[in-house]
């Protein structure tokens, strides 16, 4: 048996919220939200070479991939995998990129089933940015 970390009512190790206040995982020290989250601790300009990240925090709000290489859900990076994704080259359902092999996507080049492009996109439907808007 160990304390809670917000109420201090003594609660059982293995207990998944605190019977008294309601608090997540309460005989851990720290906790920070569900879900899985790794930070390589090599860096590159300042962003860690990886990062993935499929966690939320305990106010439910996602946190952001940010890496060179960005893994997770949400990611923002050189490379990105992810579901939403913004980066130079990317992999993703949806996201804005350089280089772009998505479901929807807006891209300077792309591989798309929907998307919008300004250099060379192929896919089922996918379109010049610079020719539906008038330009050139």
């Amino acid at each position: 048996m160990k304390n809670c970390r917000d109420c201090r009512h003594e609660v059982s190790e293995q207990a998944m919220a605190c019977p008294h206040c309601g608090a997540p995982y309460p005989a851990r020290e720290k906790w920070d939200g569900w879900g899985f989250e790794y930070k390589s601790p090599a860096q590159i300009l300042g962003l860690p070479l990886l990062h993935i990240s499929f966690k939320y925090r305990p106010n439910r709000r996602p946190v952001v991939a940010r890496g060179v290489v960005a893994i997770g859900q949400f990611a923002c990076g050189i490379v990105t995998l992810s579901q939403f994704g913004i980066g130079v080259v990317s992999v993703s359902q949806f996201t804005v990129a350089g280089f772009a092999l998505a479901q929807f996507a807006l891209a300077y080049s792309l591989v798309a089933q929907m998307g919008l492009y300004l250099h060379e996109g192929h896919g089922q439907f996918v379109r010049n940015l610079l020719e539906l808007i008038g330009t050139f």
